[in-house]
């Protein structure tokens, strides 16, 4: 398994702006065949360093996650999250 997590910071930190966004990337579920896991956390510390959205998604293999990057609807996530995000972090580990 791959597990692949990505980190957001959003420019507009305001709870509508972050509760859209999350449900932005939650509308993926059951829309990515290898998809196999989908979790989505808005952060509650809200401090300095946190990041306002955590996306935490596994894949049987480096080959579906590469299926994922360019499927249709990821893309259309990614058109959004590039409008929205000041920033993101990103990791990816043999699960």
């Amino acid at each position: 398994m791959i597990t692949h997590i990505v980190l957001f910071k959003l420019k507009d930190r305001s709870p509508e702006s972050i509760a859209r966004t999350a449900a932005v990337l939650r509308d993926m579920e059951g829309k990515i065949d290898v998809l196999r896991h989908l979790e989505v956390g808005t952060d509650v510390l809200h401090s300095e360093r946190s990041y306002d959205i955590a996306l935490y998604t596994k894949f049987d293999s480096m080959d579906a996650l590469q299926a994922y990057q360019v499927h249709p609807v990821h893309k259309l996530v990614i058109e959004h999250m590039l409008s929205v995000r000041e920033s993101s972090v990103s990791v990816d580990y043999e699960s």
